[in-house]
C-alpha cells in the first residue's frame, strides 16, 4: 500500500496543568555474567536493573534528575533486596515538529522526557525465579479510564526466570522499541507499533494486561511482601481493554491498532509472555499514558486488495475520514480510466479482471495523498458443501459444491464442530471425519478459488447414534381381500418380521396380504449402524360410509361434507354437475339444491351413501337511500324487505324500531341499519344502512337594531343562507335580497323587520331587527346622567347617534380634564372605571362627533351626572 503521508509515533504525555508528572515506566534487566558462589557454594548470576521513566515537558511536578528510584526484589512475594537505582547520564527531551505535517490539523503538544536508571545486582540462582517491582508515587492525574481521579500511583514490574521455568542457559527481559513519540487522534484509525527486541531470539507474545498501581502520596521503598493490585479501570474499559473494545493489539507483532477512544489520557499497560522452546519462561511489562488527542490526519487510506466474488459494483471508501479533505480524486482503471470526485464510490466494472484503483487526496496548506489499491473481480464465486453420514460410529463424508465461474476452487479449511477436540479441522476438499458422540453438529466450510475469492458456509448437521428409518406410513388399513405393498426410503439391508403372509421379507418393498390386523417390524442395517421401527397394517373384512344426514344452507355459502368411513378412496358425483374433489371430507358450495353421491374404497372393499344439501336464498334489506335533514327536523326511514323478521339499529332516536317506517329524530349524523332474518334455512342475518346527515344550524342575522330618520335610506343586511325573504316589505327597495334599502317616510316611530333565511339544502331559519324612526335633524343623543350600580338599567353612558353614517369619537373626561374614556365605536361606552377602579359620583364632561348621511359634520359637547 503505497502512503502519501504516514505518521506512527507513540505519545506519552500529560496534561501541563498538573503537578503529578509521571507519564510512563518500563523495569527491565540484563544478564551481566556469572557471579561468585555463595559460601554454601550455590550459583550466583550477575544482572544490570535498569528503569526507564518518561515526564511531561510541561510539568510542575519533579524533574527526573531529582527522582529516588529503588526496585525491592522478591522471590517467592517475600522482599529479599532493596536495590537503588542512579540516573544514568542526562535528561533526554524529546519533542514532535508538527509544523513538518502539513497534512495533520489540530492543536497537538508533543514533549516530553526521558531518564534511565540502573544498578547492579547479584542474585543467587533459584527455582522459583524474582520479581523485581518498583512503587511510585506521581502517575499523572484525571486519566480518562480509570474510575478514581488522582492519586493512584505506579508499580512497574519485571520477571526473571528460575530454574523451574529455565532449566538451562540464562535470559535477558525484552525491552520495548522507544518510539517514543506518537499521534493518536480522537475517534479515529491508528496504528502503534508497540514491539520489542529480545536478546535471547525467544518467541514474544502481546497482551494488554492490567497496570498496576502504587502509593499516590510518594515514591515508596519496597514493603516486605509484593503487592501487585490493578488499576481502577472505568468502565467499559479494563486491563484487557485499555481503549475500548475498538482498539486491539497483535499479538505476534505488538501492534496496537483499530479506532481511538475519545480525547484524553488512557493508561495502557502491555504484557510480553517470552517463550522458548515452546515454553512459557517468564513475564515482561511497560506501562504508559497514551494521549488521544483532538487531532485530525488528512491522508488517502485504502486496502491493499478488494476482491469482489459476488458480482461486478465495488465499493470505494477512503479509510481517513479527517473533516480537513478539500477534494477528492478517485480512478477506477479501468479501460477509460472512468474517474469521481466524491468521497465514495460505487462503480460496477464492465468485466472481469484486475484494476489498479488510485485515490488522490488534498487538504489545506498544500496537503495531498495518494493511495491505491489492487481490485480484483471475479463474480460468481458461490460456496456450497453437502454431509452424509448414517451415525456416529461411522465416518461423516463432506463433499465440497462451491462453484467459481472464472477461476478454480483452490483452498479448503474445513471445522466439523466436535467440541470435544481442537483437531476437528481439515483443508482437503473432500474430508472425512469420525466423532466421538451424536449431537447437532455447527459445520464450517471457508474456500477459495486461485483469483484470491473467498467466503464461508456454515451447516448444522443433526448426527444421529442410528440411522434415521424414513418409512412412508407407519399405520394404514387394508380391505382383507388385498395385497398391499410396505416400503423404506433408506440403503442398506433389510429384515422384515414377522414373514408369514409375505413376499420378498429382505427387501425394502415387501407384499404382504394378512388375514388380521398384523405389526410389521423393520430391522435397517447400513454400515454397521442399526435401527428399528415398525409398521401396523390394520385388516378390515368390509367397510361403511355414512355421509351425515341432509342439510340447508344459504344459497352460494361454502359447506363442509364430514363423511364417517374408514375407507381411503374416494369418489364424488353430484345432481347439478358439480366439480367435487376426491377427498374424504370436500368443501362445496352449491347454487342450487343438490345430492351427492359418495363411493368409498378400501382397495377392494367398497360402500356408498347419499347426502342432499338444500339451498335457501339470503334475505334481503333495504334501508333506502341516504338523505339529508335539517337540524331539529324529523324524518321518515322508508324500509323494504324479504324475510320474517327485521329490526332498525340504533333505537335511542327512533319513534319504533320495530317498523318498517319509523320517525327519526336526530341531532347528529347517524348511520340507521336494518337487519333483517329468515326462518327458511337461511340463519344469517342480512343488514343494509342508510346514512341520515343532519345539516347544520341555519344562523340567521338581519342586523343590529338602530335608529333612522324620516326620508334617511337604510341599508339592511342579512347573512346566513343563499335565499332572504323581509318583511313587512313597507318602505324596502326589494324585500327577496339579502341587503334591500329601506326608507320610511312617514312619521312613525318604529318598525320591526323580520327576515326569513334559507340555506341552499332548503333549511331556514329567521330572524329580527328593529328600527327607530326620528322626525328630527341627524343628531348624537347623550343621557345627561347614568348609574353604573350593576343592575342592568343605565349602567352605561354611551352615544345613541341619529342619522349618522360615520361616528368618529366619543370621550369623557373628569372636572380636572383628566380623560376618563375614549372610543369609536358606536355601540361602546363609558362604564364609571377608570384604571380598573370605580369613579366618584360627580359631574363629568363629553365630547362626540360624527358625519351624518348627508356628509355634514356633527359635534355635540356637554355633562353629564355619574350617580352611586
Amino acid at each position: 500500500m503505497n502512503k502519501g503521508i504516514f505518521l506512527a509515533v507513540m505519545l506519552l504525555c500529560v496534561s501541563p496543568v498538573f503537578s503529578r508528572h509521571v507519564a510512563g515506566g518500563e523495569l527491565m534487566y540484563t544478564y551481566i555474567g556469572q557471579g561468585t558462589p555463595t559460601s554454601s557454594g550455590k550459583p550466583t548470576a550477575n544482572y544490570r536493573v535498569s528503569l526507564r521513566l518518561f515526564r511531561d515537558c510541561a510539568s510542575s511536578g519533579p524533574r527526573l534528575e531529582a527522582e529516588q528510584v529503588t526496585v525491592g526484589v522478591y522471590a517467592n512475594n517475600v522482599l529479599v533486596k532493596s536495590l537503588p537505582l542512579s540516573l544514568q547520564g542526562t535528561v533526554d527531551q524529546i519533542s514532535l515538529n508538527t509544523a513538518n505535517f502539513p497534512c495533520l490539523s489540530g492543536q497537538i503538544s508533543v514533549c516530553y522526557q526521558v531518564a534511565l536508571y540502573t544498578a547492579d545486582v547479584t542474585l543467587e540462582v533459584n527455582e522459583e525465579g524474582y520479581t523485581l517491582a518498583r512503587l511510585g508515587c506521581c502517575r499523572v492525574d484525571r486519566i480518562s479510564n480509570l474510575a478514581v481521579a488522582s492519586n493512584v500511583g505506579s508499580n512497574y514490574v519485571t520477571k526473571i526466570p528460575g530454574t523451574t521455568a529455565l532449566s538451562t542457559g540464562t535470559n535477558n527481559s525484552p525491552q520495548f522499541l522507544v518510539k517514543d513519540t506518537a499521534l493518536v487522534c480522537a475517534n479515529k484509525s491508528f496504528t502503534l507499533n508497540f514491539g520489542a527486541v529480545d536478546s535471547d531470539e525467544d518467541v514474544l507474545i502481546y497482551s494488554f494486561c492490567d497496570a498496576f498501581a502504587g502509593n499516590g502520596s510518594n515514591n515508596s521503598q519496597p514493603t516486605g511482601n509484593l503487592i501487585t493490585s490493578p488499576l481502577p479501570y472505568l468502565f467499559p474499559y479494563s486491563g484487557s481493554k485499555p481503549l475500548g473494545s475498538q482498539v486491539s493489539i497483535n499479538p505476534n507483532t505488538g501492534i496496537i491498532s483499530g479506532i481511538a477512544p475519545p480525547e484524553g489520557s488512557y493508561v495502557v499497560n502491555v504484557c510480553i509472555y517470552e517463550s522458548r522452546n515452546g515454553k512459557i519462561i517468564s513475564e515482561h511489562r511497560k506501562d504508559f499514558i497514551l494521549k488521544v488527542q483532538n487531532c485530525e490526519l488528512i491522508e488517502a487510506d485504502l486496502p491493499d486488495k478488494i476482491i469482489q466474488c459476488k458480482d461486478f459494483l465495488v465499493h470505494f471508501e477512503n479509510g481517513s475520514y479527517a473533516s480537513g479533505i478539500t477534494s477528492y480524486e478517485w480512478n477506477m482503471g479501468d479501460k477509460a480510466q472512468t474517474k469521481f470526485n466524491t468521497p465514495t464510490v460505487d462503480f460496477t466494472y464492465s468485466d472481469t479482471g484486475r484494476y489498479l484503483a488510485r485515490l488522490n487526496i488534498t487538504g489545506p496548506r498544500g496537503c495531498l495523498g495518494v493511495d491505491s489499491t489492487l481490485v480484483l473481480v471475479y463474480p460468481g464465486f458461490v460456496p456450497g458443501f453437502s454431509v452424509r453420514g448414517n451415525c456416529y460410529i461411522n465416518p461423516v463424508f463432506f463433499t465440497d459444491k462451491t462453484t467459481s465461474r472464472y477461476g478454480s476452487v483452490n483452498f479448503w479449511k474445513w471445522n466439523f464442530g466436535d467440541d470435544t477436540t481442537e483437531a476437528d479441522t481439515a483443508i482437503i476438499r473432500n474430508p472425512n471425519y469420525n466423532y466421538a458422540a451424536p449431537s447437532n453438529k455447527s459445520i464450517r466450510l471457508v474456500t477459495g478459488d486461485n483469483r484470491g475469492c473467498i467466503d464461508s458456509l456454515d451447516l448444522v448437521f443433526p448426527l444421529a447414534d442410528k440411522p434415521a428409518l424414513q418409512l412412508p406410513f407407519k399405520d394404514t388399513l387394508i380391505c382383507s381381500i388385498d395385497t398391499l405393498r410396505l416400503s423404506i426410503l433408506n440403503t442398506g439391508t433389510y429384515q422384515w418380521t414377522p414373514t408369514t403372509r409375505m413376499l420378498n421379507p429382505n427387501s425394502d418393498s415387501p407384499l404382504v396380504f394378512p388375514l388380521k390386523t398384523t405389526k410389521y417390524w423393520i430391522t435397517l442395517t447400513d454400515n454397521g449402524c442399526k435401527n428399528t421401527d415398525s409398521v401396523l397394517v390394520r385388516v378390515l373384512d368390509f367397510i361403511t360410509v355414512d355421509a351425515g344426514k341432509d342439510t340447508t344452507i344459504c344459497t352460494g355459502d361454502p359447506v363442509q361434507i364430514n363423511i364417517q368411513t374408514e375407507a381411503l378412496n374416494f369418489l364424488w358425483k353430484t345432481s347439478s354437475g358439480e366439480i367435487v374433489a376426491p377427498v374424504k371430507n370436500p368443501i362445496v358450495q352449491p347454487q342450487k339444491t343438490t345430492q351427492y353421491f359418495i363411493q368409498a374404497n378400501l382397495g377392494k372393499c367398497e360402500d356408498k351413501d347419499t347426502i342432499q344439501v338444500k339451498t335457501v336464498p339470503y334475505p334481503i334489506s333495504n334501508a333506502g337511500m341516504d338523505t339529508i335533514v335539517c337540524f331539529g327536523e324529523k324524518i321518515q326511514l322508508k324500509g323494504k324487505f324479504t324475510g320474517s323478521r327485521y329490526l332498525w339499529s340504533p333505537s335511542g332516536t327512533l319513534s319504533n324500531p320495530a317498523i318498517l317506517q319509523p320517525i327519526a329524530v336526530t341531532y347528529t349524523s347517524t348511520y340507521y341499519i336494518l337487519s333483517v332474518s329468515d326462518t327458511l334455512g337461511c340463519k344469517k342475518i342480512v343488514s343494509d344502512t342508510v346514512l341520515v346527515t343532519v345539516a347544520l344550524p341555519v344562523k340567521a342575522f338581519a342586523g343590529n337594531d338602530t335608529a333612522i330618520l324620516v326620508n334617511q335610506p337604510l341599508q339592511l343586511s342579512a347573512s346566513g343562507g343563499n335565499l332572504y325573504s323581509w318583511s313587512p316589505e313597507f318602505g324596502l327597495s326589494n324585500p327577496s335580497i339579502a341587503n334591500p334599502i329601506a326608507m320610511i317616510q312617514d312619521p312613525i316611530d318604529s318598525i320591526r323587520y323580520r327576515v326569513i333565511v334559507i340555506t341552499q339544502g332548503g333549511c331556514s331559519a329567521t330572524d329580527d331587527i328593529v328600527v327607530k324612526i326620528f322626525n328630527t335633524g341627524p343628531d348624537i343623543f347623550i343621557p345627561s346622567a347614568f348609574t353604573p350600580n350593576q343592575d342592568g338599567l343605565n349602567d352605561i353612558l354611551k352615544p345613541f347617534p341619529v342619522g349618522i353614517q360615520q361616528f368618529l369619537y366619543f370621550t369623557v373626561y373628569n372636572r380636572w380634564g383628566q380623560l376618563m374614556y375614549t372610543s369609536k365605536e358606536i355601540n361602546k361606552g363609558w362604564d364609571g372605571n377608570f384604571a380598573g377602579l370605580p369613579q366618584p359620583s360627580g359631574t363629568y364632561v363629553f365630547s362626540a362627533e360624527a358625519i351624518d348621511y348627508l356628509g355634514k359634520r356633527i359635534l355635540k359637547k356637554g355633562t353629564t351626572v355619574l350617580i352611586r
